[in-house]
């Protein structure tokens, strides 16, 4: 007698939606079972990972290690977007619009566009843009941005409850894709999409970002609460939550404390640069099991790592 396991029945399924334009235009989603279980259910869309740049040079704030694979590059983003895509395969670039920080830099928001449409030009595969998570900087910003890349269906982000009016009629305008950002909570996760479809932003253009803790900063509330938004989507058919998820993880790995000491300064947790890519690579990895459709990563050596475990999985 052959051996049948139990199987979930499942009621919804995550919808799918469309980064970028042409032949390297990438679909997300589409899942209707849980992460990588395809004895239950059909999961036409792999995972993703997406490179990540600064519309900056990094020097000074990322960790030697990190910068390494990109030290000839980080100060001509549009050279960095090439490079991640012709020597690393990457499939989907995010720019980090780091320029902007009210705070830091603070650069006019036409110049950071003019940078952003560089990058969005020098490549052929989907950019998503991320902002400095300032309603008021972000708003001018992705407005230029949205005008100034028309028709390329970049995915902007963060989109909040603070500034989703403003940030959300552009995208609505110049035809782009809404990541809509919630502070790691289930329910605030559901409202922003009610909001952002109340404005008239159709299903097949949010992706939610649920906000990405790091590992051992904070990963198992995201897992928790990335784990919680499929559950509902999937066994519970709640419509509201249905999207495909993109996480932020290099941004949190990289600026935690343990992947920037050095050997020489903490001995005790082994080698800098093995720690960093394991810390990104784990956290990755832990997201794409909660539900994780894209995950934003920087070490090329993590997202092997990864690229090497979603092959594994399926």
């Amino acid at each position: 007698m052959a051996f049948e396991p139990a199987k979930q029945k499942y009621t919804g399924s995550i919808r799918e939606v469309v980064l970028g334009t042409g032949d390297k235009a990438v679909k997300i989603g589409g899942r209707s079972a849980y992460p990588f279980y395809t004895f239950e259910g059909e999961m036409p869309n792999l995972p993703r990972v997406a490179m990540e740049i600064w519309d900056k040079d990094p020097n000074g704030e990322w960790s030697d290690v990190a910068l390494e694979p990109f030290k000839d590059v980080v100060h001509d983003p549009a050279a960095w977007a090439k490079k991640c895509v012709e020597e690393y395969g990457a499939e989907i670039l995010v720019v980090q619009t780091k320029s902007a920080d009210p705070n830091a830099e603070n650069k006019p928001a036409e110049e950071v566009a003019e940078v952003v449409k560089s990058v969005v030009d020098a490549v052929d595969v989907p950019v998503v843009v991320w902002g400095v998570a300032n309603h008021e900087k972000d708003t001018e910003v992705m407005r230029a941005v949205a005008e100034k890349c028309a028709g390329k269906n970049v995915a902007i982000s963060p989109v909040e409850e603070g500034d989703y009016k403003q940030i959300g009629a552009a995208c609505l305008g110049y035809q782009h894709t809404v990541v809509a950002s919630s502070p790691i909570d289930v329910n605030l996760a559901k409202q922003l999409n009610i909001l952002l479809g109340n404005l008239g932003v159709p299903e097949d253009k949010i992706v939610i970002d649920p906000t990405t803790g790091g590992l051992g900063y904070g990963l198992e509330y995201s897992y928790s609460v990335i784990e919680r938004i499929t559950q509902a989507a999937l066994t519970q058919g709640d419509d509201k939550l249905q999207q495909p998820i993109i996480c932020n993880v290099a941004n949190e790995v990289w600026k935690c404390k343990e992947a920037n000491q050095t050997t020489e300064e903490a001995p005790e947790m082994g080698d800098q640069k093995t720690r960093g890519v394991m810390m990104e690579a784990v956290t990755a990895i832990d997201l794409l099991i909660a539900g994780a459709d894209v995950v934003v990563m920087r070490h090329p050596e993590a997202i092997k790592l990864v690229k090497g475990f979603i092959e594994k999985m399926v």
